[in-house]
């Protein structure tokens, strides 16, 4: 792999397209699909147990991995336009999906980015967000 001094573009490195399909995600529409997804498991929370940020967090991790397993993408990332896949093209599988919503959950991996823009839970689960759109 080339050098981040080498690269003219997010992703090229990993030999991913500059724009367009295929793409690595940007980060406005990540923090939109995060906001939705967290929205989604706080109306949960807010329903059925009175707002309890333990459960907002529970649900989220729950909802968000359930379907990244199921789907490759939360829904957030489906409104957003956006699917998660190893480096390599392949689906998440399970652990991933698990370790990577864990590590969203301490906060401070999301916030810790490579040369490419790749949050650290991407990095470390092996993950790359991509645009399917």
């Amino acid at each position: 792999p080339a050098s981040s001094s080498t690269s003219s573009y997010p992703g090229e490195r990993l030999g991913l397209p500059e724009s367009g399909p295929g793409s690595l995600a940007t980060m406005g529409p990540r923090i939109i699909a995060l906001l939705i997804d967290w929205g989604i498991a706080a109306g949960i929370s807010v329903v059925w147990f009175n707002y309890d940020p333990l459960a907002i967090a529970i649900g989220f991790f729950a909802l968000t991995t359930l379907a990244i397993v199921c789907m490759g993408s939360s829904i957030g990332h489906l409104i957003c336009g956006m699917r998660l896949n190893t480096v390599a093209g392949q689906a998440p599988g399970v652990w991933r999906p698990i370790l990577r919503q864990a590590l969203l959950l301490l906060v401070v991996p999301a916030l810790v980015v490579d040369e490419d823009g790749r949050s650290a839970h991407d990095t470390l689960s092996g993950l790359v967000l991509r645009r399917f759109r």
